[in-house]
């Protein structure tokens, strides 16, 4: 997972040419060749027992997952029978001092209704599985944004889901049954498709089902693709209409009344939102809301995303470019919960096999955020806040709360400096 692959020319359009270059770099003779070797010969072992472990946690380790926000998925989606109470919908069996309400756009119920039909059991074991292929599916995807021959094959893509199943952002995921890794998933694919219609679809689609990945729109406005700009707000206009049929009058009360509302949402303060508003409000000790402290932090990253993107020359580095748009989007919204933060495993896949791989800090950057997200900084820092719906803290605990923010902030200067100077 190094990132550092030697060209084998007859190698190229074989799925096992990660094998082919590990015997020649066993031949000779260097240590780090034979453990990428040995690794690349385990990797799907490590996969299966990576997955056995994951599901293990889940279903023999007391409280392992507790799949609430899944609850909340299929229990809104079982309220369409119910006209007019979508938005009134909120699951506490599990959370009774956090009851959790329905805050997704209309569109999510429409689309998961058919879920509630089947066992929950049934539909949370199938959905560990799903997370698990389209977590795959995203490290394939990135490895075809930057070319296999430098990001690795299969084998690579194994042993990278094998680890990021037990990273803080996909520990989250499972845990608590949530859609991101789909969604991420569905907005790489619209990045790597050349097909304008299927682009703008997919990121149209995954819009309507939750608001977040809207964000990539910048991409495609920054790569001049307009078809898939027009198209996927067309597709999203068409998921409100969709809804609107369905759901009736619970479609304009979440987009006039709800839309935004983030204490709804979820407590603002709690060390899992890695926003800069979340961030900025833990340090103040109240929601600080858009207020300067936080249009400053916004407009820095900002800044620094617009550095970068130009560094790495836009959408000519595809995957550079939709996860410095994503890291943007991260830090903007209100809310964005560690597992929001799916869009890691894409950024150290580029940090350590992409263009900037042999520069000066992309190792310490790479692997720095995988020891970051597998210790889970927020996690350990959820153990010592006072409630999950007390802001205010100690000011060491709020200034560690920035965590996320912080690195974020590096990695976005070191892209734009580095990138540029490359260029």
């Amino acid at each position: 997972m190094c990132g550092i692959y030697p060209t084998v020319t007859e190698a190229k359009a074989d799925g096992d040419s990660l094998a082919r270059v590990d015997r020649i770099n066993v031949i000779n003779g260097s240590p780090g060749a034979r453990r990428l070797a040995w690794l690349s010969t385990a990797a799907p072992v490590l996969l299966i027992v990576s997955v056995a472990a994951r599901l293990a946690w889940t279903y023999l380790v007391p409280n392992g997952a507790n799949f609430v926000d899944l609850h909340v998925y299929i229990g809104g989606a079982a309220a369409v029978d119910h006209p007019g109470t979508l938005y009134d919908y909120v699951y506490a069996e599990q959370t009774p001092d956090f009851p959790l309400p329905f805050t997704y756009p209309p569109f999510a119920a429409v689309l998961f209704y058919p879920l509630h039909l089947l066992p929950f059991g049934l539909v949370a074991f199938l959905w560990q599985l799903g997370t698990i292929a389209a977590l795959y599916g995203v490290v394939r995807l990135s490895q075809r944004l930057l070319g296999d021959d430098a990001a690795g094959g299969p084998r690579v893509a194994m042993l990278w889901t094998a680890v990021g199943i037990w990273l803080e952002p996909l520990r989250s995921t499972f845990d608590y049954g949530q859609i991101n890794v789909i969604l991420v998933l569905g907005v790489l694919y619209a990045v790597y498709t050349t097909r304008w219609w299927l682009a703008g679809l997919r990121v149209g689609l995954a819009a309507g089902v939750k608001l977040t990945p809207a964000v990539a729109g910048l991409y495609f406005l920054g790569a001049r693709r307009w078809a898939a700009v027009v198209f996927s707000a067309v597709v999203f206009f068409t998921t409100i209409a969709v809804s609107a049929l369905v759901v009736g009058d619970q479609t304009r009360y979440y987009f006039a009344e709800l839309l935004g509302d983030a204490g709804r949402v979820g407590p603002i303060g709690t060390s899992f939102n890695q926003s800069w508003r979340g961030g900025i409000s833990r340090i103040v000790g109240h929601d600080a809301g858009y207020g300067p402290v936080v249009l400053a932090g916004v407009a820095v990253t900002a800044v620094l995303a617009v550095l970068a993107w130009r560094a790495i020359g836009g959408a000519a580095d595809r995957l550079g470019g939709i996860v410095v748009v994503q890291l943007f989007g991260l830090l903007l919204s209100p809310i964005s919960w560690t597992h929001h933060w799916v869009w890691l495993i894409p950024l150290m896949i580029w940090l350590l096999h992409g263009p900037l791989r042999d520069r000066p800090g992309a190792r310490v950057l790479g692997w720095g955020w995988l020891a970051l997200t597998a210790v889970g900084v927020p996690w350990l820092l959820s153990f010592a806040q006072p409630t999950i719906w007390e802001i205010s803290r100690p000011w060491y605990l709020a200034w560690a709360g920035l965590v996320y923010i912080a690195a974020t902030l590096a990695t976005l200067g070191w892209i734009a400096a580095t990138a540029r100077r490359s260029g």
